[in-house]
């Protein structure tokens, strides 16, 4: 009796080990399940800033959270995106969600793209926007009519399109000098020069 008695506890005891050890394995993988999902992706960088400045020379166009001017890449479909030397020359505007706006930039028109390399860049009413290296502070428009890497750079406007210089206003011709009168009681040989008479050297008479 003895005996199998304590067999039987031997076997309750292995019993109830299993059991915390089954129960302890359980709560911790719905631990970390649940820990997973309460923390969210984490994103590297920030949203872009796009506001909009009054250009001397281009007028109103959108500008970076620095001022600098922001460009699109007018090309062929065929030349596709500016990547390696391209984006040197001309840095993607990046931005780690939705840009934000001030001035006069819309909300409507602005967005992001993935890049070949992953990572999310600036768009704003379907182009994708680029800085210009030469551009090195607050109003520079270097990069605008560039013709490069395949393509031409321009500045763009509050709405969403291509800036182009404006035409510079020639200034009108001056007037013609008044016409030389004809003068009269015989002040002249009426050739209309006014130089004198017959003896003036003109070789009217």
């Amino acid at each position: 009796m003895t005996r199998s008695r304590s067999i039987f506890l031997l076997a309750d005891a292995a019993l109830v080990l299993l059991a915390t050890f089954l129960l302890a394995g359980c709560g911790s993988g719905g631990g970390s399940a649940r820990a997973d999902a309460a923390t969210p992706k984490r994103v590297n960088g920030q949203p872009a800033t796009i506001g909009v400045a009054n250009n001397r020379r281009l007028g109103k166009i959108l500008v970076d959270s620095r001022g600098r001017t922001l460009y699109l890449f007018k090309h062929p479909a065929s030349r596709g995106a500016c990547i390696g030397a391209c984006a040197k020359a001309w840095p993607p505007l990046r931005s780690s969600g939705k840009p934000v706006v001030r001035g006069g930039a819309k909300a409507s028109l602005v967005g992001t793209i993935a890049r070949s390399d992953g990572r999310p860049q600036a768009t704003y009413n379907g182009h994708p926007l680029y800085r210009f290296v030469k551009d090195t502070k607050s109003g520079d428009t270097k990069g605008e009519g560039l013709t490069a890497f395949g393509g031409t750079w321009f500045a763009v406007s509050p709405a969403g399109n291509l800036v182009k210089p404006k035409p510079k206003v020639q200034p009108p011709p001056p007037p013609p000098p008044p016409p030389n009168p004809i003068p009269q009681n015989n002040g002249g040989d009426h050739d209309g020069d006014n130089n004198g008479g017959p003896s003036d050297g003109d070789g009217n008479v």
